[in-house]
């Protein structure tokens, strides 16, 4: 109940939350607080724990990367966010890349790969790699970013996570909601809106996006999505149903499937909200939920602070502190919608 509590609490306080840029807000003290101590990350030594130390041998700290994606999708930005803190592969640390190319299936296998190679920390990205990781490699420093740390129970609490794993929760269950809510503030005539599920990525996140759809007097009809052949019974449910929009859950499969959820939505007339802003870059909509860079800079501080000596147990797991809105009037025109003026005025970005 208690977590219930909290959950709705921080809904409530995340309702399109400021986007405070400025160097004196209390966002912007701590940024400069934190380049101020980074000083460039570069010059500093980076010395792994002891036990990894000795798994890895003497020289650089060697990492591994573990992603659901592509490598160009989006692989990229663990590389910037490295860049970022002030470390350059090569120089400063070895990087062993692993890249799902979006099928789950392989993920446990890439996980043993890096297990093998007895490495000073993993970065994981997706509670499906973080699992596999902690299975194949439970005494390796895990470096995560997820939906829900503490839900799919990687970490015991935000502040005090204990074992191996420390990283970034990203609220998912929060803005699963809180999109919900923007999608019907966008299309108030949307009573049913299907949502794309990825199981994988746990229950935990429905009970309070059925609370929210109740206040809104919102119907939800959830269908699963495990592959990309799950997408067209979706459609098809989402037509016979007579939906009148789509939110898609946060989940890193169903964010591999933005193009063809996208071309799937456009097909059936849909309009529907995603998680991240390259969805409504690429066609979609709108998106809601945290600034990207912000997400992988935080997995980089982390790796950082690990590969000094500090053991995950005793890192906090950060969560986001900005979210970005992007709506695309395009796709808005070709729906034949009309977006309210108060909702555009709230968006970070408007694409015409």
């Amino acid at each position: 109940m208690a977590r219930r509590k909290t959950r709705v609490n921080a809904l409530k306080d995340a309702l399109l939350p400021a986007h405070d840029h400025s160097a004196t807000s209390p966002a912007g003290l701590r940024r400069r607080a934190f380049i101020a101590l980074l000083g460039g990350a570069a010059a500093w030594p980076l010395a792994a724990s002891s036990s990894a130390g000795q798994q890895s041998g003497a020289g650089k700290p060697r990492v591994g990367v573990l992603e659901p994606y592509a490598a160009a999708d989006p692989g990229y930005r663990m590389r910037e966010a490295l860049r970022d803190v002030g470390l350059e592969e090569g120089r400063d640390l070895t990087v062993e890349w692993r890249y799902a190319e979006s099928e789950t299936a392989r993920i446990p296998a890439l996980a043993a790969e890096l297990a093998q190679l007895k490495l000073d920390a993993i970065v994981a990205i997706g509670d499906v790699a973080i699992q596999a990781v902690r299975q194949a490699a439970p005494m390796t420093p895990i470096i995560a970013g997820t939906d829900d740390l503490v839900g799919e129970g990687h970490a015991a609490s935000l502040n005090r996570p204990g074992g191996n794993v420390t990283g970034i929760s990203i609220m998912a269950s929060e803005l699963n909601a809180k999109r919900l809510e923007l999608l019907k503030e966008a299309v108030p005539s949307a009573s049913r809106v299907l949502v794309l599920w990825d199981p994988a990525t746990g229950t935990f996140h429905l009970p309070l996006l059925r609370s929210v759809a109740e206040a809104l007097g919102a119907q939800l009809e959830v269908q699963e999505v495990r592959q990309r052949e799950d997408l067209q019974g979706a459609f098809d449910k989402a037509q016979s149903w007579r939906a009148k929009a789509v939110n898609v859950l946060a989940s890193p499969l169903l964010h591999a499937l933005r193009q063809p959820i996208i071309d799937g939505a456009a097909v059936h007339r849909l309009p529907a909200i995603y998680q991240w802003e390259e969805s409504a870059r690429a066609g979609g909509l709108m998106s809601y939920g945290p600034f990207r860079r912000d997400v992988y800079q935080a997995i980089a501080r982390q790796l950082v602070r690990v590969l000094k000596g500090t053991p995950p147990a005793q890192l906090p797991v950060e969560q986001p502190a900005k979210f970005e809105l992007v709506i695309n009037l395009k796709t808005a025109k070709a729906l034949g919608l009309e977006i309210p003026p108060t909702l555009l005025a709230r968006a970070d970005a408007v694409i015409e």
